[in-house]
C-alpha cells in the first residue's frame, strides 16, 4: 500500500508526538490509530532513527526518545560592554528558529529579546549565559546571569516585605524597576505566550505552570547553574516547534479596543502556599490593581478562601475602586459560596 506524502508525514508526526510524551507501545498505538501493520510502523521508526530524530531509550526497542542538540554561549560584559539583544538573537538564536513556522519565529523573537534585554539592563551581571536545547518537536532556551537576582531587585526597589511578595507581583504585569526605559510588560506576556516559562532566583520560582511540571526541566536548570555562581537568575522558556499560538492574539487577550494593556490575570494558587484567609493577604494581592481596568482572579485548584480575604477584595477594595472590574474565574462551590456570602452581607447592611 502506497501512502500520500501528507499521510506519511501525519504518521511520522503522530509517532514523534507519542515519543515526546514518553508513551509506551508506540508502534501498537500508531498501527491502531492509522489502521496499518506493525511492520509499516517499524519502517517509519527506522527512518526516524536513521535521520537522527529519535533513538532507542532501552534495548527492547519499545521506548524511544527525541534526540536533543545543545548549544551554549557565554557573554562577558567586561569584554563586550555594549551588548544588544537583537544582535545576540541573530548570532545565537536565529539559526535554530528560522526554519520553524512564522508564528513560532515571531514568538521566539519577542520572548528572547525581552528576556535578554532584562538580563542586560537589570541583572547587573558581568556574565550572561545562553543555552539552546532543541529536538524535532520542541525548542528550549535558557538565559542565566550572575547578578542581583530578579526577585531581590524587585523586592528592594518596591520595599516589599519578602521575596514571595515580589514573585506575586510579577503575575500582575506592569512591574519594572526602571520606569523610564521599561513598561513592565515583558515577563507578563512572555510567560503567557510560551508553552513553559519559569524564572529561578534565590530559591524561588515564578511560573504559571504547575511546579511539579516545571521541576521536570530542573536538570537543565541545575546543569546551567553549575556554570555560574549561586547568585543571579535563570530564565527557562520552551515552545513547541509546531505551536499554533499567535503572539498578537495573546496581546489582545489583555488589551482594550485601543490596544492598551488594561486587563490582567492572577493565578491565586501560584501566589499563596496555603489557602488564603486573611485581610492582609488580600491587601497585598490587591496591590497595584488600580493600574488595570479589569482583574481576573483565577481560583483554579484553590479549595477554599477565608471570609476576611474575600470581604477585603470583593467588598472593601471593590467599594473603593468601583471603576475596576474584579472577575473571579474557575471557582469551586466553596469559593463561590464565600464570595457570594460577603457580597450579600454588604448588600444587606
Amino acid at each position: 500500500m502506497s501512502f500520500t506524502k501528507e499521510k506519511k508525514e501525519k504518521i511520522k508526526r503522530y509517532i514523534l508526538e507519542k515519543v515526546d510524551n514518553s508513551q509506551n507501545d508506540i508502534a501498537k498505538r500508531t498501527a491502531e490509530a492509522f489502521g496499518i501493520s506493525l511492520n509499516t510502523v517499524y519502517r517509519y521508526i527506522r527512518e526516524l532513527e536513521a535521520k537522527k530524530i529519535i533513538k532507542k531509550r532501552d534495548s527492547n526497542n519499545k521506548k524511544y526518545e527525541l534526540i536533543k542538540e545543545t548549544h551554549t554561549y557565554v557573554y562577558d560584559r567586561r569584554e563586550t560592554p555594549d551588548l544588544q539583544e537583537d544582535v545576540i538573537y541573530d548570532l545565537c538564536i536565529k539559526e535554530y528558529i528560522e526554519k520553524l513556522p512564522l508564528n513560532v519565529q515571531k514568538i521566539w523573537q519577542y520572548s528572547f529579546m525581552e528576556m535578554m534585554n532584562n538580563a542586560i539592563d537589570h541583572s547587573e551581571s558581568d556574565i550572561i549565559l545562553i543555552r539552546v536545547i532543541q529536538d524535532y518537536m520542541n525548542t528550549m532556551i535558557l538565559i542565566a546571569d550572575q547578578g542581583v537576582g530578579i526577585f531581590r531587585k524587585i523586592r528592594d526597589y518596591y520595599s516589599f516585605p519578602t521575596l514571595d511578595d515580589a514573585v506575586g507581583e510579577l503575575f500582575k504585569g506592569k512591574l519594572t524597576t526602571d520606569t523610564q526605559k521599561h513598561s513592565g510588560e515583558g515577563i507578563f506576556f512572555t510567560s503567557r505566550v510560551l508553552d513553559t516559562f519559569a524564572a529561578f532566583s534565590d530559591g524561588k520560582i515564578f511560573t504559571h505552570d504547575k511546579y511539579n511540571e516545571i521541576l521536570q526541566d530542573a536538570d537543565e536548570v541545575e546543569s546551567l547553574s553549575k556554570q555560574k555562581d549561586s547568585r543571579g537568575t535563570i530564565i527557562l522558556m520552551s515552545l513547541s516547534n509546531y505551536s499554533k499560538k499567535i503572539l498578537r492574539e495573546v496581546f489582545d487577550m489583555f488589551s482594550d479596543v485601543d490596544g492598551g494593556f488594561t486587563k490582567t490575570h492572577v493565578p491565586i494558587k501560584n501566589i499563596f502556599d496555603t489557602y488564603p484567609v486573611s485581610r492582609s493577604q488580600a491587601k497585598r494581592l490587591c496591590n497595584r490593581f488600580e493600574k488595570f481596568k479589569e482583574v481576573e482572579l483565577d481560583f483554579a485548584d484553590v479549595e477554599e478562601i477565608g471570609q476576611g480575604f474575600a470581604h477585603e477584595i470583593f467588598v472593601v477594595f471593590q467599594r473603593n475602586h468601583a471603576d475596576i472590574k474584579i472577575v473571579p474565574v474557575n471557582t469551586n462551590l466553596e469559593v463561590e459560596k464565600m464570595i457570594n456570602h460577603v457580597k450579600n452581607t454588604e448588600e444587606n447592611n
